[in-house]
């Protein structure tokens, strides 16, 4: 009788903070329907309904809100950031866990050591260096950023790598293959969750992304943001009154991609967590 007591008062307080957690993002999605456009903190539930917030965001883009330019630019940033840093991660990773050579050791510990430091450190000085090459105001240079260091962050992708049997490879180098078709036609097949987890994580961070983008894109031209500069700045003190609602509009518009993302490859994503995590 104590043990049902136990997990049902475990399972309130689970409901009480999912009810929480779930709160303002009703609240972002119902104010999204809202005809009223500013915020409006006597009700809840918007008193009149409209897809408005919706159409003005996708087809009547003006000089403030230009949501299909602001999608585009983050989109183009997070694929090619998400494709160039997860061959570099996987690249990495290999070489950490399936090759031998001086050094090797080292290496590691001095990567684990600089990710231990806060990005932000390096920001001022990653700015001015992207000003000399010309790369600021630009989606080039953010992709720069994005994914140049991208294969400091091996540790989990490598923990999996080490628990594919040497003896595969083994056996494909007996076979006279090389170390890039051990890679790409033994190891890449067999690395599926890591790589999904990779994807996954490679493309949230640019698309999500808010103060490098604010920090290298100096363009008063709203055409040349990103969605979090773009939606940032609807909520400046002088916009927020005409458009709130399109805010949260744009605010659900960009987490359904990432929501379907995380359904569809839920399983591997989970998957690509545990295996990296049973060997270091």
């Amino acid at each position: 009788m104590k043990k049902r007591w136990r997990t049902a008062a475990r399972h309130m307080v689970l409901a009480v903070l999912a009810m929480i957690w779930l709160l303002p993002i009703l609240w972002l999605f119902v104010t999204s329907l809202s005809a009223y456009k500013g915020i409006n903190t006597m009700h809840f539930f918007p008193v009149k309904w409209s897809l408005d917030n919706y159409m003005q965001l996708f087809f009547r883009p003006d000089t403030v809100a230009n949501f299909p330019a602001w999608f585009r630019n983050s989109m183009l940033i997070g694929v090619f950031s998400c494709l160039i840093s997860t061959a570099f991660v996987l690249m990495v990773a290999y070489a950490m866990s399936c090759m031998r050579f001086p050094a090797r050791k080292p290496l590691m510990s001095f990567a684990i050591i600089l990710g231990m430091f806060p990005g932000v450190l390096s920001m001022i000085a990653i700015y001015f260096v992207m000003k000399l090459l010309g790369l600021t105001n630009s989606l080039t240079g953010l992709v720069i950023i994005y994914s140049a260091g991208s294969g400091l962050g091996y540790l989990i992708c490598k923990g999996f790598f080490d628990t594919i049997p040497v003896s595969l490879r083994e056996s494909a180098r007996l076979e006279g293959a090389s170390e890039l078709m051990i890679f790409t036609r033994i190891v890449i097949p067999l690395s599926r969750p890591i790589i999904v987890y990779t994807v996954i994580n490679s493309f949230l961070a640019p698309w999500m992304d808010f103060v490098m983008a604010k920090l290298m894109i100096r363009s008063k031209n709203p055409a040349d943001w990103t969605v979090a500069m773009g939606l940032f700045n609807l909520v400046q003190r002088t916009l927020v009154g005409n458009y709130f609602s399109v805010f949260c509009a744009g605010g659900v518009m960009v987490a359904i991609p990432i929501s379907i993302l995380f359904v569809i490859m839920q399983k591997f994503y989970v998957e690509g967590i545990t295996g990296g995590a049973v060997k270091g």
